[in-house]
């Protein structure tokens, strides 16, 4: 059985910084296709790491690293919690591949917002996708679903192609 770690505000969570979520039809076609072919686990690093729902947006500086939300407190101690109590969550249940909300300072996988919150994109990774990586995981975006479904499934009959 193939374990997948997934942001949650993907899955319609209301835990984005703003109280809604970045809820994706395309992956919640690609979760239910492969319903008996993997197991979804759903996280929310900044939750995790003790950040309320709502809170202030927050972004990485590029100058430092540093994470800082919108009213100029550094939440990287935060941030940096997530990511390790998400990297628990993918050791425990042996999770391979991780699906995580693009640009977001914890999740973004292929590049991030540049720490001006003048919606500046910038080459780099979130606390969260780079820890992944970093252990070994497979991380994509939300945009990589379609080549996830791709791979694991024949969409025209729905035959599972790998396990």
């Amino acid at each position: 059985m193939l374990h997948i770690l997934v942001s949650a505000c993907l899955a319609g969570e209301n835990c984005k910084w703003d109280g809604k979520n970045n809820r994706s039809e395309e992956l919640l076609d690609f979760m239910k296709k492969m319903e008996g072919k993997a197991i979804f686990h759903m996280v929310c690093p900044e939750q995790m790491g003790g950040l309320p729902t709502p809170r202030p947006a927050a972004e990485i500086r590029e100058s430092d690293g540093m994470v800082v939300n919108t009213e100029g407190r550094d939440v990287t101690a935060e941030f940096l919690m997530g990511a390790d109590l998400a990297l628990r969550e993918a050791e425990k249940y042996g999770c391979t591949i991780a699906i995580l909300k693009e640009r977001s300072p914890s999740c973004g996988s292929d590049g991030i917002y540049d720490g001006t919150f003048s919606h500046t994109l910038t080459d780099g990774m979130g606390k969260t996708a780079a820890l992944l990586k970093d252990y070994g995981l497979r991380v994509t975006g939300e945009s990589g679903v379609r080549d996830l479904e791709k791979e694991f499934c024949v969409e025209d009959t729905g035959i599972l192609r790998k396990d």
